[in-house]
């Protein structure tokens, strides 16, 4: 039977593109010999595979035995990242700069000191423009050794510029790496828990990021430390439901890049992740102009760059653009409309599914999911809505978009007059909010009011309903509870019930009202 096992070679062929296969090709052909035409043969079989099949593969190319495959795949895995670095590093700064710094080693080596010296000092100015700290003081050590062994006389006081030069970088690199460190720990906390849930998390996130954050100045950091200073600060703020805060940072973040045209291009990625951290900002403080505004900003960034893209870029540029699509589609309630976008929403899931990591999948299948149920389309909700709760690789990844997955499933299966199903399916409910400790108080009214009204009478039936939005209303500002109301749009559905209209129309016609008056948090980001 064969193998349909996941291979990082596999991976790696399927990420490239037709001129980066041409160049491999080109490449391997400057050498020919047996071992060269068996690999490229192995790559070329590969290449044609839809799914790794390696029982196809030994098929195929009968002049490999099964104990020979791993080598061979590991000496073709080989030469094709050598490959690849050929072709990107006029591409890529650091890999410009890497190589630069390897000719001086090898220049050093031969007793060239002063030629060496040369090209070290020409290329620790291209990476200090390009703020790539690390190489920068891996430049400088590099020049320490020299000037501490040879007696070279290059520059008067030469050893102690280099002193002060290295004590400034490794202050730097001390401050982004602190830095980086807690951005990337406050994601983590974001990713496995999501938003605070009580007063005893706020005080822990508050502590630990208060305990982890350097003393810098904002204004004395190269352009990475303040970066890094402003991830910390987005995530900070984005777990604690202080959006207007994370709106300022993710902004701060943009803006720094828009000054920098240069580094724009010299990291992509980077410029767009503080471009989607700002469109998930604006949607959470309601501002539909500037989030369609800033969405055309990105969209521009990307057409331009489109054919310079590699894979990892249009990875994420497909997640940033279309998540903020459908985003503006649940601020405007023009949910019909919307369901346009989830073909290739769904061509590009599997297009990507390689590169895209479980937690992004879930979050689509569950917006997704939204889409059909603000747009009536409750069985085509409950698909995703399966996908997001039988999801084989969760573990104890985006504990609240499960959470949230399993009330809209219930309440799903509620529009689709499914009583016979809902009472062993609350149960369900109830012991996975309990086992993973986050049964709140909108939860809690929301699942005894399902459990009651299966058998209700449609006037006793719209009561509830009413009495349920009375209770929830409330809720809507408390400082944890309110959080429920980012994953699930309940008020509007219990509107929908008790007015006898669709969600699409209730959300829709919220959107016009707040469009003709801007509230406070629209007029505080103007």
């Amino acid at each position: 039977m064969p193998s349909l096992q996941t291979d990082n070679l596999f991976k790696l062929i399927k990420s490239m593109s037709k001129s980066e296969k041409r160049n491999f090709k080109l490449y391997v052909n400057r050498v020919q010999s047996k071992e060269t035409a068996r690999f490229i043969q192995l790559f070329d079989v590969l290449d044609k595979q839809k799914k790794y099949d390696e029982a196809l593969l030994l098929q195929k190319i009968p002049t490999i035995k099964r104990t020979q495959l791993s080598n061979q795949k590991r000496h073709l895995y080989k030469q094709l990242l050598t490959s690849l670095r050929l072709i990107h590093t006029q591409k890529n700064p650091d890999l410009q700069i890497r190589e630069q710094l390897d000719y001086g080693k090898i220049l050093y080596n031969k007793g060239l000191y002063m030629q060496s010296l040369k090209l070290l000092d020409r290329v620790k100015q291209q990476a200090f423009e390009a703020n790539l700290d690390l190489l920068h003081l891996e430049i400088i050590e590099f020049e320490k050794l020299i000037e501490s062994r040879h007696i070279t006389r290059s520059i008067e006081n030469r050893a102690e510029a280099l002193t002060t030069e290295s004590e400034k970088r490794i202050e730097v690199i001390h401050n982004a790496s602190k830095l980086s460190n807690l951005a990337l720990k406050m994601y983590g906390l974001y990713i496995k828990l999501g938003h605070i849930r009580n007063q005893k998390n706020a005080y822990i996130v508050w502590e630990f990021f208060k305990s982890n954050l350097p003393n810098v100045d904002p204004e004395k950091l190269t352009f990475f430390e303040k970066i890094h200073l402003y991830q910390c600060y987005v995530w900070y703020n984005y777990i604690l439901q202080n959006f207007l805060q994370c709106f300022k940072y993710s902004q701060k973040w943009v803006d720094l890049f828009k000054k920098d045209v240069e580094m724009q291009n010299k990291d992509r990625e980077l410029f767009m992740r503080g471009y989607n951290n700002l469109l998930a900002a604006l949607f959470y403080v309601g501002h539909h102009s500037k989030l369609v505004s800033s969405l055309k900003e990105l969209e521009k960034f990307a057409e331009k760059n489109d054919d310079s893209f590699n894979v990892n870029e249009k990875t994420l540029i497909f997640l940033y653009v279309e998540t903020a699509k459908i985003n503006t589609v649940f601020l405007e309630g023009s949910f019909t409309k919307g369901l346009k976008i989830i073909p290739n929403i769904e061509k590009k899931l599997k297009e990507y599914s390689i590169h895209l990591d479980h937690h992004r999948i879930m979050v689509f299948y569950y917006k997704i999911a939204s889409l059909y149920f603000g747009a009536g389309k409750n069985q085509e909700a409950l698909i995703y809505l399966n996908k997001v709760i039988h999801f084989k690789e969760v573990g104890n990844l985006r504990e609240d978009i499960q959470c949230y997955a399993r009330l809209l499933h219930l309440i799903v299966h509620f529009e689709l007059g499914h009583t016979d199903l809902l009472e062993y399916i609350i149960k369900s409910v109830y012991r996975f909010l309990a086992k993973m400790e986050d049964l709140n108080l909108v939860q809690s009214e929301i699942l005894k009011f399902l459990r009651n009204a299966l058998y209700l009478e449609r006037k006793n039936l719209i009561q509830s309903f009413k009495k349920l939005k009375n209770k929830l209303e409330i809720l809507v500002e408390h400082p944890y509870e309110k959080r429920s109301f980012l994953y699930l749009d309940i008020i509007s559905w219990l509107e929908s019930k008790i007015q006898n209209r669709t969600v699409e129309e209730i959300i829709h016609e919220k959107f016009k009202k707040s469009k003709k008056g801007k509230n406070r948090i629209m007029l505080d980001l103007e």
